[in-house]
């Protein structure tokens, strides 16, 4: 049995599960691209756990394909053009669902990273806009594409695909400022060690 007929059968018994199984592999599969090429980590300081929850949130998050069911059902091509249905589809997937999918990924990975309500409403007020330009420079065209070509059973595996360049940039993205100074954490102070004082060597004050 050839691998692709193998994917079929098991995408047709376990679609959910295969589904959230595919899309934590590719989510983590762009953060591991990103702590190894863009942010040029080595052996000792690539963080696993932060790819690990990638893959979390790629698994448990497999809401894609019903996403794509409600638009196929209720934007179907019996009264109208295969191009203006997938106009329509793709107009509905960018204004809608994307903004909100973008809002939610941003506020749960701040919440992976341990941080606070006021830290997770910086991390937005920073983070949010930027994303959600840059989603509109690539998964419209992407879209396009995919509602137009692609048969239902297969598109969420095409946006994958094409998500673990997506991921690795949202992985740089919600990770750029983690070693930094964030609002509504309080840094500590390192105690500062100091030699001893020569015999008759007086104090200063500072």
């Amino acid at each position: 049995m050839s691998l692709s007929t193998f994917y079929k059968r098991a995408l047709v018994r376990y679609p959910v599960l295969v589904q959230s199984v595919q899309s934590g592999l590719l989510m983590g599969a762009g953060d591991v691209i990103a702590q190894g090429f863009i942010e040029r980590k080595d052996g000792k300081s690539f963080d696993g756990m932060r790819a690990f929850k990638f893959f979390a949130i790629g698994f448990c998050g497999p809401g894609l394909r019903k996403w794509y069911g409600v638009l196929d059902r209720h934007i179907g091509s019996a009264d109208g053009s295969k191009a203006v249905t997938t106009l329509k589809k793709v107009a509905l997937d960018q204004l809608i669902f994307a903004p909100i999918f973008l809002g939610t990924l941003i506020g749960t990975i701040g919440l992976l990273q341990g941080h606070n309500t006021t830290q997770i409403k910086h991390k937005l007020s920073h983070e949010y806009g930027d994303i959600l330009l840059t989603n509109y420079y690539i998964w419209p065209w992407v879209q396009l594409a995919n509602f137009y070509l692609v048969p239902l059973n297969y598109q969420v595996l095409l946006v994958q695909s094409v998500a673990v360049f997506w991921n690795t940039y949202l992985s740089w993205k919600t990770n750029q400022h983690e070693g930094g100074a964030v609002p509504g954490k309080v840094a500590t102070l390192k105690p500062v060690a100091h030699e001893p004082l020569a015999a008759g060597e007086d104090t200063v004050a500072t």
